[in-house]
């Protein structure tokens, strides 16, 4: 599914806000543009969000035609400025971002074609990059998913969260491809309705069988033994493994450690963030009230009522089953298997 390209200069994304009832691509000539869409969910998820941005990087480079090498770099980080501003919580924007940077920095003394050159390249590895780990972490993943069973998602962590591919969708896209006989039960997520409007429509398009549910209907499937393992992705990850991702995942972790479900966290290590020694840290971002008093231009509350809209929540490690990376299973104590596995990657750079 290929719903990011890069195509004459230009950033096409897939319009995920109109899915499942329309598919329209959008064009953004300028890193305004992709702000736009990062901010309005045109594009949405952590590893997509930071594709975009890389992309928006290289629009900026493009736009700028004065000439002069500092100029470009002034543009440059005020391109960077707005991008890492529309989305706190995902990391993946801000790693995506410092990549680019690294790559201008390291070469103001090239001309503009040259450093478009540069930061195209650099924008391309980072899609394609994505689309490979995804692909990893399904291998790794669908060894935790036995055959027949049912598995519950949350949000839309599949090819439209990321370059193309899938972290937790992909563990389940891998099971599928390998002849497992998996169903999906798909939270649909309120307020906007990812899981509904996306990872439902995914699924289907895939023929993956999946059971649409109200986010409400989930401890009562557990209750009822209906529910044989837990997937979610991830937007940001502690050094201890806690794991912010969208609001109703920690209700998910509770019921499940409740009824001894596991409960898996997919994600590539680009989502780690070891600066930040626990969840509680994590900043957490507050959307429109409008997401919630209204859906599709309907009102649904009161007009004037208060709306408190967190776009996600944070898991605490203890009640996380193993986490699944690119570079294999993370399992408690999470501290210990972050830290291991990350020196181990940067041992072989």
């Amino acid at each position: 599914m290929q719903h990011i390209k890069w195509e004459n200069g230009c950033l096409v994304l897939l319009d995920q806000t109109l899915l499942p009832s329309e598919e329209r691509k959008i064009l953004c000539r300028t890193y305004h543009d992709v702000a736009e869409a990062i901010v309005k969910m045109r594009i949405r998820g952590a590893p997509a969000i930071g594709v975009a941005a890389a992309y928006g990087i290289v629009l900026a480079a493009q736009g700028y035609d004065e000439g002069d090498s500092s100029g470009l770099v002034k543009t440059l980080d005020e391109a960077k400025d707005l991008l890492a501003s529309t989305r706190p919580t995902a990391v993946n924007l801000f790693w995506a971002l410092e990549r680019m940077e690294q790559v201008w920095l390291s070469n103001q003394a090239q001309g503009r074609e040259e450093t478009v050159r540069l930061l195209a390249e650099e924008a391309i590895g980072i899609e394609q990059e994505d689309i490979a780990k995804n692909k990893e972490i399904g291998r790794y993943g669908s060894t935790l998913v036995p055959d027949r069973a049912a598995i519950l998602t949350h949000c839309n962590a599949g090819a439209l969260a990321t370059a193309g591919y899938g972290t937790a969708l992909g563990m389940i896209r891998y099971a599928h491809q390998e002849g497992k006989k998996i169903m999906v039960y798909a939270d649909e997520t309120r307020p906007v309705l990812q899981g509904a409007r996306l990872t439902a429509w995914e699924l289907t398009e895939e023929k993956i069988p999946v059971t649409l549910i109200t986010d409400n209907t989930a401890g009562y499937l557990m209750q009822q033994g209906k529910i044989d393992l837990v997937i979610v992705g991830a937007d940001r990850i502690a050094a201890n493994g806690d794991v912010a991702n969208k609001i109703g995942t920690y209700s998910l972790a509770i019921l499940a450690y409740h009824h001894q479900i596991p409960f898996y966290v997919a994600a590539p290590l680009s989502t780690f963030d070891r600066k930040l020694s626990e969840g509680n840290s994590i900043p957490i971002e507050e959307r429109n009230p409008d997401e919630v008093r209204m859906l599709n231009g309907v009102l649904l509350a009161p007009e004037n009522v208060k709306v408190y809209n967190a776009a996600f929540d944070v898991t605490p490690a203890q009640y996380i089953t193993a986490i699944i990376t690119d570079e294999g299973l993370l399992k408690p104590p999470y501290q210990t298997a972050i830290a291991d596995v990350f020196r181990k990657r940067e041992g072989r750079q």
